[in-house]
């Protein structure tokens, strides 16, 4: 007997289904958009193009008759297919050419032995390198398999609910390729309510991935730990601060005098406390969230403090707090969005753009926002690309408590 489904609003959103769910929900937006990970298939017209090749050589042939020798073309044929088949295909392929050549009553121009024998040991050939090259695809799947996972280890796919926070993520790295990039996000629940991380670190590409690893770690850590969001940010820049130093020590033993002497992250942190209207901002360095509501769209005024990985104790951060009414979402982002540019120069309006295109799902919003960035750009987006929209529920009122009349007490 099957049992209940779990609860999407209970607590421990860090659950192994829930990530599966997300993950699943992830590969399916990439396969409409583009699976930077999957082996690209060969088109159909090039399979196709070994038969249409061996059909038109032996209809020209028996037009022009002895005229003209086209027969030593179709040798061309089991190399054309090895390309596309796996290596049964290829030999009948090479099966076909062969009968072709040699049965007297189809014999295909005048191929002599040493032309048959040369055609055989090509057909062979193409059959070795049909094979060899289905177990390199083999072999360059489960190489990228593993990558795939070990990247949504590092960077979780986003879970559609944390808690009373209903959640929509985008995220495209600018390395073809990968799926983790210099962006990061994080969405968890804990003692003191949902806390959401949204950063950028130094630097693009595989070299950033090792920083974001750092970054989430001590961010999943604080949101148990620190009673307050500036403390999230504290424990974030101490974090930073330490791997900085280890990469300037490691830097100077292994004699590199152009290591870098500095590290550092933007980042926003949100605090959705339990059983309140009100979202708490910390800005870090970071562009400021958008608050989104019906008919339009306003940047928020945070404060925004230093960045991470200079050093700044958690009293040198800011907290913004914003009351927010049913229906108002709140969406956060990175420099990759407002910094794509058209051909004139002219950076993405962003602002504008999210007030016009908002719908009422936000998954949907965030894809058609992206379809909208790549269409500005012409889809030259140069840098990592991350946004988050946040829709918090209406917190639970208490039922109205009945008098002996019938009426409200």
């Amino acid at each position: 007997m099957q049992g209940p489904e779990p609860d999407n609003t209970s607590r421990g959103e860090n659950r192994p289904w829930r990530v599966a769910v997300a993950a699943r929900a992830v590969l399916r937006r990439q396969d409409r958009t583009g699976d930077p990970l999957r082996v690209a298939r060969p088109s159909r017209w090039l399979r196709w193009l070994p038969v249409y090749l061996l059909f038109a050589l032996a209809v020209v042939q028996a037009i022009v008759g002895n005229r003209f020798e086209l027969g030593f073309l179709i040798g061309a044929i089991p190399p054309l297919a090895a390309l596309t088949y796996k290596a049964v295909g290829t030999a009948v392929f090479g099966g076909i050419v062969l009968v072709l050549l040699w049965v007297p009553a189809i014999r295909l121009g005048r191929a002599g032995d040493s032309d048959l024998v040369t055609v055989a040991f090509v057909a062979v050939l193409s059959v070795v390198i049909a094979w060899a090259r289905r177990r390199r695809d083999e072999q360059l799947v489960t190489v990228r398999t593993v990558a795939q996972a070990a990247q949504f280890a590092v960077l979780p796919p986003l879970p559609p609910r944390v808690g009373p926070v209903r959640c929509a993520g985008l995220y495209r790295a600018a390395q073809h390729g990968t799926l983790v990039g210099g962006d990061l996000f994080d969405v968890r629940e804990g003692p003191y309510g949902v806390r959401a991380l949204v950063g950028d670190v130094q630097g693009h590409g595989l070299q950033a991935v090792g920083t974001v690893a750092a970054l989430l770690g001590a961010f999943r850590e604080a949101v148990l730990d620190q009673e307050r969001l500036t403390g999230v940010a504290g424990q974030l820049d101490r974090r930073l601060s330490v791997d900085a130093e280890d990469v300037i020590a490691a830097g100077r033993v292994e004699g590199e005098t152009d290591a870098v002497s500095e590290l550092f992250a933007t980042a926003v942190l949100l605090e959705f406390p339990p059983g309140s209207t009100e979202v708490r901002i910390v800005s870090c360095g970071h562009p400021p969230p958008l608050l989104l509501h019906t008919g339009g769209a306003r940047e928020l005024p945070v404060i925004a403090g230093p960045p991470l990985g200079l050093g700044v104790p958690s009293e040198g951060y800011r907290t913004l707090t914003v009351p927010l009414r049913t229906g108002e979402w709140l969406f956060a982002y990175t420099d990759g969005v407002t910094e794509t540019r058209d051909r004139t120069g002219t950076f993405y309006p962003l602002t504008e753009r999210a007030a016009r295109l908002r719908t009422d799902d936000p998954i949907a919003f965030t894809d058609t926002l992206w379809d909208n960035l790549r269409d500005y750009a012409r889809g030259d987006i140069t840098d990592d690309v991350a946004m988050l929209v946040f829709a918090p529920d209406p917190p639970d009122l208490p039922d109205p408590v009945v008098g002996p009349e019938g009426g409200a007490a």
